[in-house]
């Protein structure tokens, strides 16, 4: 038996996509077919059934009304599933055999454009990576934005390099050529499920000259030689195999995709996976939820472009003096003229996504109703652009230059589009009276008929002199002029006969015939015409899609301008002087989150001193739940908040230009991919010793306690002097080894700090100020019971110590023992301490041992 026609077509269609669930068009459904039916009916929970496809058995089947498409479609994508739209490109009625299908887009995670499949106030990048060798080229784009950016690395880094790409901008979807696919699998950002799995392109993709050609269109330019990729071949080719992923994908021109900003990896901050997730700079490492996190403090934006951009500013701090201080410059002015503030935050509230309406007018998208919020919204830009008049910041002033171009789209839409038009093109009765005068008269037929025909009967009366002459109407011939036998000899020669009464004639003309067939078919004209003509102003809209982005990024821009000054003025922060030179100072420094969730003045401020000379390491000391990590913390947080152009939370604050932030803090088991808490900690420690320059700031807690004390202990001191020694950076390194306190005796550059505490009465209070100097007692029992441990265990561990205290005295009043290979007792001594497992031991059991290894050598003593 043979496949139908209709079945046949859909295979061939399947046979070309067959990485994605094929939406077949039949009717007002979209179907599924064989193994993507049996797959969409499980993860949509849809009927399964059947159909016969000309062969014995029926052809696995199910499927969704098409109006509802979008919401199946998004649930396909969360997991992880591609969908291939298949439309019926021409109707039942216009076609001779089977309707005319084909694919007219392919959804995945990375080219969704739809609004309920995308985070608003989040990216949606797609990232492209080409390897070879040693030099990989990454390309990254949201199409709903029309943002296309590039980089590329070479040398022995250059996975490193990649990773640290990846975990900024925290791609939806990222494709591969074939080189790199096996060893994405083994990358820690992959396999921690940082990012998603990468998924691998055919060669073709990453030919150089097709590469080359495809950005060349796209950019509409002969060479490349304006543009900052021009020779960076591994960039090119990443950049060209996305542009033809989107072409493959999209099947339409995206003129949003206007421009390719080579990222030079020295432009920003780099902050690693670890740091990113201690810092909760985006979201918090309990919960993964932006409350609490230091975006979640700081962003005060009004609009969705706005939250955007202050994402992109935590993920990519400057490293420049002068960009930094362009950025401070205009919040110190908004700052300073709070009524400036006011008028420009409640402004830019009154402005919509224009920045993703630009890639709906690109892709052909755009609702109606989206046009009337595009003009509303860049009617705003102008009571923005005149609220910025006067401004003195060189950043204000230039948002404000670039609050242009818009006055022809502005004239377009004001002329054509309804104030509150509808979301769909279907129903009509969106475009503005007087816009079209074709669609008027239609309009005027549709609502004015009656008087229309009244007008006419009157008119054709005094013309005629037939007094009596009437219009009517029936199914069969339509209007008509009724006109009786005794005035028959008045009917003017354009008169046409069209029926024969016994009372009469019945006439039509050539007017009454046009008027007719516009007043009956007048509703649908309507609709066609507006369709018409607003296909016609989605087209006119094309060519503004550039001066619409630049809009939207000179309003994101303000908008993050006034996110950093209202949170500044909340919670009193200083402008941080930031300088060339290695001298960190901050005085009175608090930890910005931490500090907005406890009551108003209860926060205690610290001072922070570090440098590349006699400063460059603070080893911190002090019990658990003292703060140690809160300090270390908010030193970084005010680094990085100096670094995007914030004011910080401090007194006063002078911050170096820093390269990278490390963090190690905390130790947690990593069991899903084998990884001990030793085995992570190490991990990072290993990083920061590999990456970490003069011009870097390290923060370390607790390093070395995943594994025995003199292990961790070796290790941590190691870890400090080759940081010391060897790598220069400004490290905060806290620590409940004591012994590292020894360190500043030794060498030059290290500071003891330690976390003050109070006792009283056998109890502590926390004061949470750093002063200089070791501490010399943990407080461990103390903290244990304030953290709710048993009574009776409090003093069980209490007494344990006080007899390990006391077998430490005795033992240093005795005279030495004197202990030698020859003597066997001494050496079984010896064999039990070497046999020792101090991982395993209890201090209860150490301390029977100790007493019983006592009275075994009490003979040996001189």
């Amino acid at each position: 038996m043979a496949l139908s026609p209709m079945m046949q077509h859909y295979l061939n269609i399947k046979n070309e996509y067959k990485d994605a669930i094929v939406f077949y068009r039949l009717g007002d459904f979209y179907e599924m077919f064989f193994d993507d039916a049996v797959t969409a009916s499980k993860v949509l929970d849809l009927t399964l059934t059947g159909r016969d496809c000309g062969l014995d058995k029926r052809a696995p089947m199910c499927g969704v009304p098409y109006h509802a498409a979008d919401t199946y479609i998004a649930r396909l994508i969360e997991n992880g599933f591609k969908v291939a739209i298949c439309e019926q490109l021409t109707l039942a009625s216009e076609s001779k055999g089977m309707v005319e299908r084909g694919v007219i887009k392919v959804v995945t995670p990375g080219t969704v454009t739809e609004d309920n499949m995308l985070k608003a106030k989040s990216n949606n990048f797609i990232a492209c990576v080409y390897k070879d060798k040693n030099n990989i080229g990454i390309s990254w784009s949201d199409i709903t934005t029309g943002e296309f950016f590039a980089t590329q690395t070479c040398g022995q880094n250059c996975l490193k390099d990649l990773q640290d790409t990846l975990v900024r901008i925290m791609p939806a979807e990222i494709i591969c050529n074939e080189e790199i696919l096996t060893i994405s699998k083994s990358l820690p950002c992959v396999s921690f499920k940082y990012v998603p799995e990468f998924s691998k392109l055919n060669n073709f993709y990453f030919e150089k000259q097709l590469c080359l050609n495809n950005l060349q269109k796209q950019l509409k330019t002969n060479n490349l030689k304006s543009f900052d990729i021009f020779e960076k071949n591994y960039a090119l080719i990443s950049s060209g195999a996305l542009i033809e992923y989107f072409k493959q994908t999209q099947k339409r021109e995206l003129v949003h995709l206007n421009n390719v900003n080579y990222i030079n990896n020295g432009k920003y901050m780099i902050l690693d996976v670890a740091t990113r997730k201690n810092l909760e700079l985006v979201t918090t490492i309990s919960e993964g939820k932006k409350k609490g996190s230091l975006l979640g403090l700081i962003d005060f934006t009004n609009t969705s472009m706005g939250a955007r951009m202050l994402v992109s500013f935590i993920e990519q701090p400057l490293v420049d003096v002068q960009e930094i201080v362009y950025r401070q410059n205009g919040v110190e002015e908004l700052i300073k003229n709070q009524l400036l503030l006011n008028d420009l935050s409640d402004t830019l509230n009154n402005i919509r996504d224009i920045e993703r309406l630009s890639g709906k007018i690109s892709y052909g998208s755009i609702t109606p109703k989206e046009c009337s919020q595009l003009n509303k919204s860049l009617l705003s830009i102008y009571d923005v652009k005149h609220i910025l008049s006067g401004c003195k910041s060189e950043i204000l002033n230039n948002i404000k230059s670039n609050l242009s171009g818009i006055d022809e789209v502005v004239k377009l839409l004001s002329s054509s589009i309804i104030e509150d038009a509808p979301n769909v093109v279907k129903d009509g009765n969106f475009i503005k009276q007087g816009f079209s005068e074709e669609l008027d008269k239609y309009r005027e037929l549709k609502n004015n008929g009656k008087n229309i025909l009244n007008d006419i009967e009157i008119r054709e009366k005094e013309r005629t002199g037939i007094k009596n002459l009437k219009l009517g109407y029936n199914k069969v011939f339509g209007y008509y002029l009724d006109v009786t036998k005794s005035y028959q000899h008045l009917v003017p020669d354009d008169y046409i006969r069209k029926q024969t009464l016994s009372t009469g004639e019945r006439y039509i003309t050539e007017e009454l015939k046009t008027i007719e067939n516009d007043i009956l078919n007048a509703e649908d004209k309507i609709i066609k015409l507006e369709t018409s003509l607003y296909n016609e102003i989605k087209n006119k809209l094309l060519g503004f899609v550039k001066n619409i982005q630049t809009v939207a990024k000179s309003v994101a821009t303000a908008d993050c301008l006034t996110s950093l000054s209202k949170v500044a003025i909340r919670y009193n922060y200083v402008k941080p002087e930031i300088t060339e030179n290695s001298v960190l100072t901050i005085k009175n420094g608090r930890h910005p989150v931490v500090e907005a969730l406890l009551s108003e003045g209860s926060f205690v401020p610290n001072d922070t001193l570090l440098d590349c000379g006699e400063n460059r390491m603070n080893i911190i000391t002090g019990p658990n739940m003292a703060g140690k990590s809160t300090y270390m913390r908010q030193v970084a947080l005010i680094t990085l908040l100096a670094h995007i152009g914030s004011f910080v939370p401090a007194e006063s604050a002078r911050i170096p230009i820093t390269d990278r932030i490390f963090t190690r803090v905390g130790a947690s088991d990593n069991l899903a991919f084998s990884q001990s808490t030793f085995m992570v900690e190490m991990s990072e420690v290993a990083n920061i010793l590999n990456n970490a320059t003069k011009k870097s700031l390290i923060i370390l807690d607790e390093i070395g306690r995943g594994t025995s004390t003199y292990d961790g202990l070796s290790i941590a001191h190691a870890v400090a002097e080759y940081i010391l020694n060897k790598i220069g950076a400004k490290t905060l390194f806290a620590t409940h080894y004591h012994e590292l306190q020894e360190l500043e005796n030794k060498f030059e550059g290290i500071k003891n700090y330690r976390i003050t505490v109070k006792e009283f009465n056998d109890e502590i209070i926390f004061l949470r100020k750093i002063e200089r100097g070791g501490a010399s007692k943990s407080f461990g029992i103390q903290v244990a019971k304030l953290a709710g441990v048993k009574e009776e265990v409090i003093q069980n561990a209490k007494n344990i110590l006080k007899k390990l205290n006391e077998s430490a005295v005795n033992l240093e009043e005795k005279p030495m023992v004197k202990i030698t290979r020859q003597n066997p007792l001494n050496l079984e001594i010896l064999n039990k301490i070497n046999n020792l497992d101090i991982n395993t031991i209890s201090p209860l059991e150490a301390f029977g041992l100790l007493n019983e290894l006592k009275e075994e050598i009490g003979e040996n003593i001189d």
